[in-house]
Parts: C-alpha cells; structure tokens; sequence
C-alpha cells in the first residue's frame, strides 16, 4: 500500500468525487479510478459506492479513511522530525489538552520556550481525556495535559499546581443567579448541560450518589457551542470557572 495510493484515496473521499479528485491531484480519472480499484483490490474490500455523479464510502471506506489520516500525518511528523534535527533554533511539538483552567502553565512553559528557541511551532488538539490519550498512544502526540489521574504503568507525569473550580452559568433571569454558592440539592430539577468528561468523571465526584437525581439534558464539548443553547432557554452550563470569564 503506497503512500500516495492512499493520499489519492483521502482526496477522493473529501472531494466525493473522482473527477473533482483528478482535478485537484492534477492526474487523469482513468488513472485515478484504476489506482483506487487496484487499492479495493488489494484490501479485498469495497471502500465507495459509486453514483452517476458521485462517490461514497463505505463502511469500510470510512475505517480506512481514519487509518488513512493517521499514517499520512504520521508520515509528515517523521519527515518534520527528521528535518528539524540540525535545526536548533526550534521544531514541532504536538499537545492534546483537556479542558481545564490549568493550561496556563502550559502556555507560559511555550512562550518562555519560544523566547529561546524562536522557530518552535506548537500544536494543540482539544478533546476530553480519552481523546487526548488516545492520540498521545498513537504519537499523535507528543505529550498531554490530562484531568484524570494518569495511568503511572505507562506514562511518566507531572502534575501541574493548582486545581479546577466548576461554576454553573446561567441566564440572569435564572433564580439561581441570586445565589453565592451552589450545591447538588440547589440543582433538582434544573435542565443541565455539560461536557461527556464532566458527567462521566466530575459530577459523581462532586455529587456522589445524587447525580442519578440531575436533570442532564444535553452535552456540549465545546463551551462556546453551549453558550449558544443557554442563550436560548434550554438550560444551565456546568463549565470550569476562568473559561466561562466570568471571574477576575
């Protein structure tokens, strides 16, 4: 399985079109279509089914295309590594980050990295623990901030100063914004929203056996996406206190 065969294949399913493929990747269709048939070939599968006017994957299809993703942008993390070898002035670092108020620390460690080595270039990906750690046993990653504690068999850590502090966010006209404090009992009945990681993890820490009694109607892994159903009246954001701005 080359390189490029599978670079072709990426394209073709971004584009769900082998004319618009062709067209991009400057080759002939009929060049294009004999090397995806020899790459069907090959795996002993279909990955498209092919319409008048377009193509789709499969269920195979898509199985490929996220291996597919991953060894090109493996490939390229080599080459860049590789190139950067006898470059001292900086390189590539990839982070997957959690989401929390820590991350600052991160940010900083960068900056005073970048006044010494000003050809650094970082990259970050955001997702919930299990994101981030899968990408970091994939090296995808070159290590993760993470808000779960690690699993000490299989990684080395620090642990960064300092802690999270959960808010809930609201609409003004919500009765709890008169509130300096809320607890599990405040919370009955109240349509809640929150992140995957933060009712899988956060919430049972904090309410213990009650977070059966919550009223989750929804998830967001974005806060931002989440604001936009709290504007709307759908109900309040469980969020980390300083990525919600609402603190000094």
């Amino acid at each position: 399985m080359e390189l490029r065969v599978l670079q072709y294949f990426i394209e073709v399913a971004r584009e769900g079109s082998i004319t618009g493929a062709a067209r991009t990747l400057h080759i002939s269709q009929p060049t294009l279509s004999k090397q995806l048939k020899e790459l069907e070939a090959e795996l002993g599968c279909k990955l498209f089914v092919r319409g008048n006017y377009n193509v789709r994957l499969t269920e195979e299809g898509i199985l490929l295309r996220k291996r597919a993703e991953d060894i090109l942008d493996m490939t390229d993390r080599t080459i860049e590594e590789f190139q950067s070898l006898n470059d001292v002035t900086g390189g590539e670092v990839r982070i997957g980050c959690a989401e929390s108020e820590l991350i600052h620390h991160l940010a900083g460690a960068i900056k005073d990295f970048r006044l010494q080595y000003p050809g650094l270039r970082f990259h970050i990906t955001s997702g919930d623990t299990r994101v981030v750690v899968n990408d970091l046993e994939q090296g995808l990653s070159d290590f993760a901030v993470i808000v779960e504690p690690p699993d000490l068999t299989r990684y080395n850590y620090l642990s960064l100063p300092g802690g999270d502090t959960w808010g809930l966010l609201m609409r003004t006209d919500n009765p709890l914004a008169q509130k300096t404090e809320i607890w599990p009992p405040d919370l009955k009945g109240v349509p809640l929203i929150s992140s995957p990681q933060s009712l899988r993890v956060d919430l049972p820490r904090w309410c213990g056996e009650a977070v059966d009694q919550l009223n989750m109607v929804g998830t967001v892994n974005l806060f931002s996406n989440g604001s936009v159903y709290l504007k709307a009246g759908l109900g309040c954001i469980l969020v980390l206190y300083r990525l919600a701005d609402v603190g000094p």
